[in-house]
């Protein structure tokens, strides 16, 4: 186990992507918001990745709705609030700034899928905003606040999951921003310096979080620790986080195996050429879903108790883009690798 492999499988997955891009696109409401399932919440993360989920089905009209949804309902200081309901923020949200700075990373990989340089320009304004906000609840040690509240004040909390998905979302700014020619010096420095936090000062960030398997694979998957750290990583939690033949664990201390944390490893893995790993751990997932393409939120283990009756879309969309890398579906089947590999081969682990 942990050998990389030098070429990727070709096998067609074992994943009906038709049925459960379908599923996102039944939940997705006419005005393009994506709730987490039918009559629930949505939140500007999940909703991207949603929307990330219908461009690696084919459905590029209904992704650009999402997106377009998005640019509409962002506030003018450039966040988004925490909790929607039918587009109304709800009574308790907060401005998360991982939620806000995750549009970057939808937006670029469907330009990556389809090369529409107008979705972008179009949206520039709107994630030029979100990064703003972003950056200015940095922390002095590169660390990123967790939260702005609703009086105004900043919870001052430090997630590495979050932070790590927001040095994603900042590479993928400033990526859209080198197509359009934009030049974002302060965004590159905010950059760098989450990076070299999240990589040399881990008591920055909530270690309460520790327990999560998130906190584990998230500095992975979004290619902040990369190389041989990142093997090391993996190896030293593997058992910690693995049921063989079920999944990933959802926190360390409970029987819960969740299916988006499953599908977000099998992506990591496979950004890290560790393909076999990864189709292994796709493929304890497969058997987890329901008839119409949603898949199980979790389930409890051993005795196989799904965890919530909830059919997520956010689960759907983790699946289809751990498919994605797995098995070339779209163009942008190596946006997670491109962290590991910046020419997008794959290739042996040091």
């Amino acid at each position: 186990m942990f050998e990389a492999l030098t070429s990727r499988k070709t096998d067609f997955p074992v994943v009906d992507i038709t049925a459960t891009s379908e599923y996102i696109l039944k939940v997705q409401k006419q005005d393009g918001e994506i709730p987490w399932s039918k009559n629930g919440k949505t939140d500007p993360w999940d909703h991207v990745e949603s929307a990330m989920g219908l461009t690696v089905g084919g459905y590029y009209e209904e992704a650009q709705k999402a997106y377009r949804w998005s640019g509409e309902v962002q506030m003018d200081d450039g966040s988004w609030w925490s909790e929607y309901i039918d587009g109304r923020p709800q009574m308790n949200a907060y401005k998360d700034t991982n939620m806000t700075a995750y549009l970057s990373v939808g937006l670029l990989h469907y330009y990556l899928t389809t090369r529409d340089r107008d979705l972008l320009r179009r949206l520039w304004q709107t994630v030029s905003r979100s990064m703003e906000f972003v950056i200015s609840l940095q922390g002095p040690q590169g660390e990123m606040f967790w939260a702005k509240r609703q009086d105004g004040s900043v919870d001052q909390t430090a997630l590495l999951t979050g932070s790590s998905s927001i040095y994603l979302s900042l590479d993928c700014a400033l990526k859209i921003a080198d197509i359009l020619n934009k030049k974002r010096p302060l965004w590159e420095a905010a950059k760098i310096k989450l990076g070299k936090a999240i990589k040399h000062k881990p008591h920055l960030f909530d270690q309460s979080k520790s327990r999560f398997s998130m906190d584990w694979y998230y500095p992975m998957l979004c290619g902040v620790i990369t190389g041989e750290k990142a093997l090391e990583r993996l190896k030293a939690s593997w058992s910690t986080f693995i049921v063989p033949d079920w999944g990933v664990l959802c926190v360390s201390d409970e029987p819960w195996v969740t299916i988006a944390e499953s599908s977000e490893l099998a992506v990591s893995l496979a950004a890290m050429g560790l393909f076999e790993e990864s189709e292994m751990i796709f493929g304890w997932i497969q058997d987890k879903k329901y008839e119409d393409g949603a898949y199980w939120t979790g389930v409890t283990v051993p005795d196989g108790v799904i965890y919530t009756e909830e059919k997520t879309t956010w689960t759907a969309a983790a699946v289809l883009l751990a498919a994605d890398i797995l098995y070339d579906l779209t163009p942008a089947s190596r946006f997670f690798s491109t962290a590991h590999y910046p020419q997008g081969r794959t290739r042996r682990l040091p």
